[in-house]
């Protein structure tokens, strides 16, 4: 009998040093931060050490807890390069150039776990000298994802965008598809960021962009993106 109520609290003990290890590792994951400054679709204005082409601006979120790192990874949203800038503070200055549309995010990372927690994307114009309009941000592509795979059963899908602008003057979106990487344009100044019932074959690839104007004229390209149907 005293063999048997040993054994009980034996495998009783492990369970509790299990479940608090558990809960140790849980506390020790780091959190996602908030992004602070430069604010989401806005213009940025405020950099220093100016010159015609670049500035310098400060980039700012919350601090995320049981964080030892940052990491901030930054695109020109015109040439799609990413780079990526590591600090132990909430704050980093980088030099940008001017006049041109970005996207932001930032990841917490810890020593103690390999687990990390990553931001929601903002997206801004680094503002340029003299310049009263901005083109719109290239429309960001929702569905289908770069090379996703899709299943249909009507042999249409449908095309699905984010569309935002620092002006708010969008006034419409060319969309292009096709089969190969120069997709033709199908529709002209959609209204809409939601293109429905657009045939497709099996075992195919597809490709296709979106192009969104405003009213000044300005024009932005979200670049190509392929999908296949089974």
């Amino acid at each position: 009998m005293k063999k048997e109520i040993f054994l009980i609290f034996l495998i009783l003990t492990l369970f509790a040093c299990n479940k608090g290890n558990s809960d140790v590792t849980t506390s020790e994951k780091p959190t996602a931060v908030n992004l602070i400054f430069p604010f989401e679709n806005s213009e940025c204005n405020v950099g220093t050490d100016s010159t015609e082409t670049e500035s310098t601006v400060i980039f700012e979120w919350s601090a995320g807890q049981n964080t030892d790192e940052y990491e901030l990874i930054l695109t020109n949203l015109n040439t799609g390069d990413s780079s990526m800038h590591i600090t132990a503070n909430v704050k980093i200055s980088i030099r940008l150039i001017r006049s041109t549309p970005y996207s932001w995010y930032v990841i917490s990372k810890s020593n103690s776990v390999e687990t990390t927690a990553q931001s929601v994307r903002w997206k801004f114009y680094n503002a340029g000298e003299g310049i009263t309009s901005y083109a719109p941000f290239p429309a960001e592509i929702v569905s289908p994802a770069m090379s996703e795979t899709v299943t249909t059963t009507a042999n249409t899908i449908t095309l699905e965008w984010i569309g935002s602008d620092v002006d708010n003057d969008i006034t419409g979106y060319d969309v292009y598809f096709g089969t190969t990487d120069s997709p033709e344009i199908i529709e002209n100044d959609m209204q809409g960021s939601t293109l429905n019932g657009v045939p497709v074959s099996s075992n195919t690839v597809y490709y296709w962009k979106v192009i969104t104007k405003d009213a000044f004229g300005n024009k932005s390209d979200s670049g190509i993106y392929q999908f296949k149907v089974i």
